[in-house]
């Protein structure tokens, strides 16, 4: 689970590199409607009160990680400021 948790995140790095500004712009909204789609997944899941609370804790930890991949993709296109 940790070595593919790994590969994953190299993988992204890899794709970033290569990816245009442009393009790091569109997969940073797809990540961010992903993102609130989740919010709303889990919402249901938690109100429904279902048994699943397995389900919902890998939703979460899903949501955790496209908070991370947003987060690092705004980091690339913000320019570093020197204060």
């Amino acid at each position: 689970m940790f070595r593919q948790a790994a590969l994953a995140r190299y993988e992204e790095r890899q794709e970033e590199g290569s990816m245009t500004e442009d393009e790091m712009r569109k997969r940073l909204a797809a990540l961010k409607v992903e993102h609130r789609d989740l919010d709303i997944a889990i919402e249901a899941l938690v109100s429904a009160g279902g048994p699943d609370q397995l389900q919902v804790a890998r939703l979460k930890k899903r949501k955790l990680r496209l908070r991370d991949q947003i987060s690092h993709i705004e980091d690339h296109l913000t320019p570093d400021i020197i204060a």
